[in-house]
Parts: structure tokens; C-alpha cells; sequence
């Protein structure tokens, strides 16, 4: 086992005026009571990291100035008083840090709250690893924790490409529902791939694939991972007395035609957890599931083909948002 240096590499950022990092050596923390220091091997990007990056999350934004990134898989290297469920030399993934006063991934070193990791899948790399986190949790919290979701229901979710897309759908999979995809034409064979049926949101009209997919009656559960339009649909394409699930619900809608159809209307915002303070074992306990899915084939996460080093953060968090990844972008730290 390596010693473990003094200082690190990491992304600093300054401004949110700019929004500009700056790589600088910073000393390396040290593991309190409760945490783990982490090795970052791969640090996923998820839109969140661009939003806090520009000044657009202050829900969510550190004072400055801080370290960002908020999903990471690496190595245990060091151990916190009361940690009892890590070794050093454990490969540990989770969504850890970049908002509020937790430091972020897009470093070489973090010291993490034990209880918002587990164990990496053992057949699966680093790399893929740190892509699931955050899309994994956002689609468990929805479809499992709220919704109930369970074998034979007819489940929508809206964007089964994107990143808390794909994972929706594979996990309402999993638990043995039928699932339907809202996609864009070009991204039908990964929607299929994960064994939804794909929905071409631009051509049929709501009425259209209730009908054709239901029989008119509505799907038992909706995520929504779009927002804005596709919120509104979720209200007329949901059955009466179903669960609707959105990660995206932060625009003003009428909730009346889904109230006409005592729908439930569930809103997901997985930081809180880091912000709070309260509910961080249940990560943990979510991401135990998500490497069991993985270990039996259940669950595959989606990788963009891009490579980026620590040094082109900025162009893996432009290609998350400019909406031009296949799936999530990782940036390399080791």
C-alpha cells in the first residue's frame, strides 16, 4: 500500500462568474469520525456539476472557494474513527460531495462520509462505476422508495436514453414491470437494448401511445426525468390513482388534469441527503442494491466513448451540457 502524499491535484474553483477552474496542489484531508479518505480513480459528471459550476444551483452551491464534482469510485486508503464497513484497499463508489460545505471529486484524494459509498461491483471498472451513482439513486428514489414500483405494472419513463433515464428503466425491469421509453428516434436501440419499448415522443401524441400501449386506461407509474412538457404529459398519460415520479419538477404547472385522475405526484431531489445531513445510510444501502444488480446482469450502466483527464473537466462538463454525450461522461483522475 502506497503512503499517502501531503498534497493533491484539484480542480479549483474561484468564481461563479467565470465558472472557470483552476488546478492548483492542495493539501490532501484527513479522515474524520464516520469517513473514509478515497483514492479518486474516475469522477462521474452529471448536469448538477455544470449548474453549481455557473452560478445556477444555489440550492445546492458552496462558498468559495471549493472543489466540485459530485459522483466518484476509487480506493479506500484511509480509515475514520466508527468506520467498521471499509478496509483500506476497498474500490468504493457513491455520490459524495461538490455541493454545500463537501468537498467534491474533480481532486485526487477526498475524505467522503463512509455511509454514502459501497463496495464497486466486482465486474465492472472504476470507470463505470463512477458513472452510476447519482442516476442510480435519482431512479431507485423515484420508482422504489415512492412509487412502489412492482411486477406487472406498466411503467413510462420520459427521456429512457438519458442518464437517471436509463437506470429508471432498468430498474422498474428488475423489479418485473413492463416498461415503455419516451426517446428521441435516434436513440430507440438503447432504450431497446434495456428491454423498453420506445416511444417516439415527436411523432405520436399522448392520446396516441396511451392508447396504444394501455388500452386508453394510463400507465401505473410515470418517471419523469425531462420536466416542463413532459411533466405535463406524465398528468394525462398517468391511470387513476397512479404515482408520478419526477426529478425535474422544478417549473409551475396546473396540476389539475392529473388531480382529475388522483394521481400522486412525487418530487426526487437526490442531494439532499449530502445537504441535509439526514438519510446518507440509505444511500448506501441503495448503492448495495445497484452492485448487486450489476452483479447479476440486471443493471449496465451507459458510458459516453469520450475520455477526459482532470485537466479537460471543462470539456466533459460542456459535452454534459450541450447534451452531445451517449450516455454519462467520467473524467479520469488517476
Amino acid at each position: 500500500m502506497m503512503s499517502v502524499p501531503t498534497t493533491m491535484r484539484a480542480l479549483v474553483l474561484n468564481d461563479y462568474a467565470t465558472g472557470l477552474f483552476s488546478e492548483r496542489q492542495v493539501p490532501v484531508p484527513q479522515a474524520g469520525a464516520g469517513e473514509v479518505l478515497v483514492r479518486i480513480v474516475a469522477s462521474g459528471v452529471n448536469p448538477i456539476d455544470h449548474k453549481i459550476r455557473t452560478g445556477k444551483a444555489p440550492y445546492a452551491m458552496p462558498e468559495l472557494p471549493a472543489i466540485i464534482g459530485t459522483d466518484l469510485a476509487g480506493v479506500v486508503e484511509a480509515i475514520g474513527p466508527g468506520v467498521t464497513q471499509f478496509a483500506v484497499g476497498d474500490e468504493v463508489y457513491g455520490l459524495t460531495g461538490g455541493v454545500r460545505g463537501l468537498q467534491g471529486s474533480l481532486a485526487e484524494y477526498a475524505a467522503v462520509d463512509a455511509n454514502l459509498l459501497a463496495l464497486k461491483p466486482h465486474n465492472i471498472n472504476l470507470r463505470e462505476a463512477a458513472a452510476m451513482p447519482l442516476v442510480f439513486l435519482t431512479a431507485w428514489e423515484g420508482l422504489v422508495d415512492r412509487a412502489k414500483v412492482g411486477a406487472g405494472q406498466k411503467v413510462l419513463v420520459h427521456g429512457g436514453a438519458g442518464g437517471v433515464g436509463h437506470a429508471a428503466v432498468q430498474i422498474a425491469r428488475s423489479f418485473g414491470a413492463q416498461v415503455f421509453a419516451t426517446v428521441s428516434a435516434g436513440k430507440q436501440a438503447i432504450v431497446e437494448g434495456y428491454g423498453a419499448t420506445p416511444i417516439d415522443y415527436r411523432t405520436l401524441s399522448v392520446e396516441d401511445y396511451v392508447g396504444a400501449h394501455t388500452g386508453g386506461e394510463g400507465f401505473d407509474v410515470i418517471y419523469d426525468t425531462v420536466g416542463g412538457a413532459s411533466l405535463e404529459a406524465s398528468f394525462a398519460a398517468i391511470r387513476h390513482y397512479g404515482h408520478i415520479a419526477s426529478c425535474a419538477a422544478f417549473g409551475q404547472h396546473s396540476l389539475a388534469v392529473g388531480s382529475l385522475r388522483c394521481m400522486t405526484l412525487s418530487g426526487v431531489f437526490v442531494l439532499l441527503p449530502m445537504l441535509s445531513g439526514n438519510g446518507r445510510a440509505h444511500h448506501g444501502e441503495i448503492l448495495k442494491a445497484a452492485s448487486r444488480m450489476v452483479e447479476q446482469g440486471t443493471f449496465k450502466p451507459l458510458l459516453d466513448a469520450r475520455r477526459y483527464t482532470l485537466a479537460e473537466a471543462h470539456a466533459a462538463h460542456d459535452a454534459v451540457q450541450q447534451g452531445t454525450a451517449v450516455g454519462k461522461v467520467v473524467i479520469d483522475i488517476a
